[in-house]
């Protein structure tokens, strides 16, 4: 039977690498595999082969674009594509567990996605991005942060907290009604990926109950590695604490985001200081991304435009 979901992957790709990235799979250590989108002039045939070179460096501003839980890098990110690519040079990773990546070491904290990803951004040879976070990316945007603050231009972050402590755990589950992670953002069936959909947006649209079924089999796969993932977001109270961030950090948030409330972002903003700047977009959901894409953009835009020009100011 035709799974709808993946017979839209060739157009999505197709669509992806006329709007100037192409998919590029790299060994980050052995056992560890990620793949990454990557700016297509970065990457020129070695005559006789018709294989990639090393990848070159960027000669646009880089932008690392991370995914959430629920999708791959370049569904989550297939609008923002086009939008970004004419003036920066754009990288789409997939997660480890999420797309084609995959590793054999244990360690699934939101600290090794991000070692992962700069080991593979150095590899592409990039020395300074913006990562921009969307939900659990987000957090792995704030490891990247934490650890690289050189390689760090600034952090632009959607949906998402520094730390997930078990108090903001317990009282976000409670609150929309679900007893663990797992069983939120983990669905295996139509009703369950239903629920998640409908808190994850800000006015629900109908699909069809067999697209949400194809959904289920394509993007939903690792399920005990993500479990995994998921049991090691959470730390303790006593263990929390919000980093010092060197640079701005820029909250781009969905007004009627149910997972992680308006409030929540604007109490972050108080606690990181004055490096902290928030916009809020009204009719949209905790996939703000996906569902005002145009207002997203701008906004988006404008902020990386303003950090390239304070970059070339302080130069």
């Amino acid at each position: 039977m035709v799974n709808y979901v993946e017979v839209q992957k060739p157009l999505l790709y197709g669509l992806m690498k006329m709007a100037g990235v192409v998919p590029y799979t790299l060994e980050i250590e052995p056992g560890t595999k990620v793949n990454f989108w990557v700016p297509k002039e970065t990457l020129k045939k070695r005559s006789g082969t018709g294989k990639p070179t090393k990848p070159d460096k960027p000669k646009k501003p880089a932008v690392l674009l991370i995914h959430g839980f629920a999708g791959e890098g370049i569904v989550t990110w297939q609008f923002q594509v086009g939008a970004l690519s004419k003036k920066y040079s754009v990288y789409i990773p997939d997660l480890l567990f999420f797309g084609g990546s995959y590793s054999d070491n244990s360690d699934r904290s939101p600290a090794f996605q991000a070692d992962c990803l700069v080991k593979g951004l150095r590899i592409l040879g990039v020395d300074k991005f913006v990562p921009v976070g969307f939900s659990y990316g987000g957090m792995v945007a704030f490891k990247i942060a934490e650890a690289c603050p050189d390689m760090v231009r600034a952090i632009v972050v959607s949906g998402s907290i520094p730390t997930m402590t078990d108090t903001i755990n317990e009282a976000s589950l409670n609150r929309l009604g679900f007893s663990s992670s797992t069983d939120l953002l983990l669905p295996t069936s139509v009703k369950g990926l239903k629920a998640l959909f409908t808190i994850a947006v800000h006015k629900p649209m109908w699909f069809p109950k067999r697209l949400f079924k194809d959904y289920i089999e394509v993007m939903f796969n690792n399920r005990k590695e993500r479990a995994e993932l998921l049991e090691a977001v959470v730390v303790s109270n006593k263990e929390a604490q919000i980093p010092h961030f060197p640079r701005k950090i820029h909250f781009l948030w969905g007004e009627s985001d149910q997972i992680f409330d308006l409030e929540l972002a604007r109490d972050m903003k108080e606690q990181l200081g004055e490096n902290a700047t928030i916009e809020s977009i009204k009719k949209a959901g905790h996939l703000v991304q996906l569902e005002r894409p145009c207002v997203y953009n701008r906004r988006l835009k404008k902020f990386l435009a303003s950090i390239h020009s304070e970059d070339k100011y302080l130069q």
